[in-house]
Order: C-alpha cells, then sequence, then structure tokens
C-alpha cells in the first residue's frame, strides 16, 4: 500500500506543469500557440490538394479532403490581419483544428513543436497588440528561449471559428 502512495507521488511529481499547447510561426516574425486539446493534426502538403472556391472570402484558402472529411482552409494571418501567406507556394502548413463538431484547417507559416504554459504566464493583450487580433486571443505568454525570449499569442480557437468572416450568409 505504501509503494503504491509513493509511485502516485512520482507521478505527480513528473508531471509537467501547465497546459499543452502547439507552437506555431504565423510569419516569419509571429510566434503563436493554440491548445492542443482543439488540435487534430498539423502536417505540410502539396498547394494542389486544397480545391479553390470561387467568390469566397480571399482569407478562404479552399477545401482540403483529409480522411474523408472536408474541411476549410484559411490564411491565418490574413484572417489575424497580420500578413498573407504567399500564394505562390509549392505547399501549405496547415494546423486542423476541431471546435465542437466544426473542422478548420489553418494555413501557417510553419509548426515548431509544442510548450506548455502555465495560466498565469498568460497576460491580457490589451494595450500590447493590434486591436484587430484581440477577438480571436485568450492572451500572451513570455517564453524563455534558450538566450532570448519570446512574445507568444495566444490564440483562442473557439474564436478563430466563429469568426464573422468564415460565415457563409
Amino acid at each position: 500500500m505504501e509503494l503504491a502512495k509513493i509511485a502516485l507521488t512520482e507521478n505527480r511529481l513528473l508531471k509537467p506543469a501547465g497546459d499543452a499547447y502547439l507552437k506555431f510561426w504565423l510569419t516569419p516574425e509571429i510566434p503563436a500557440v493554440i491548445a492542443m486539446q482543439s488540435i487534430q493534426e498539423a502536417l505540410v502538403l502539396p498547394a494542389r490538394r486544397l480545391t479553390p472556391m470561387p467568390n469566397m472570402h480571399p482569407v478562404m484558402l479552399g477545401l482540403l479532403n483529409r480522411r474523408t472529411r472536408i474541411s476549410w482552409v484559411i490564411d491565418l494571418a490574413q484572417l489575424l490581419g497580420v500578413s498573407l501567406l504567399d500564394v505562390s507556394t509549392q505547399q501549405y502548413t496547415i494546423v486542423l483544428l476541431q471546435v465542437g463538431d466544426i473542422p478548420l484547417g489553418l494555413a501557417v507559416h510553419r509548426v515548431e513543436g509544442s510548450v506548455r504554459l502555465q495560466t498565469e504566464q498568460i497576460q491580457s493583450p490589451l494595450g500590447q497588440i493590434s486591436a484587430s487580433l484581440v477577438p480571436y486571443l485568450r492572451g500572451c505568454a513570455l517564453l524563455q528561449q534558450a538566450e532570448r525570449q519570446e512574445v507568444l499569442l495566444v490564440l483562442e480557437a473557439e474564436a478563430i471559428v466563429q469568426s464573422s468572416v468564415l460565415r457563409v450568409a
């Protein structure tokens, strides 16, 4: 019995602190994260795998058929008003989200991996960043990377999926 308590205590001590987030780059200069609970997968696909749709908002890159599921893919940087992806690209880096029953692909500059953030690390974005980003943010977090610090945009997957740009009338 005592041995089981020790093993349980050791497991709690070994558990990494904070929640898991997928880290990626919106542009070569802007790092961001989204909670892993919304992430299905991250992949790199040839641009030809997206089917462009006519008369759609420019943020909509097209439809993706992946594992018998159809998802819209959007240019996340353009949705957030920070940049445009290079449309002449031969491939896209795509983060597939699932929020409730809504799948959505986010085309980003590149995916870096995962990080853990504690709730107290996430600070209010007000006054620190462009007002156009605020509706899509949970906050900003300072991440110590080797000898430098990065300010991460902590994006809210639900806010992205609910964007008015993505609603079809």
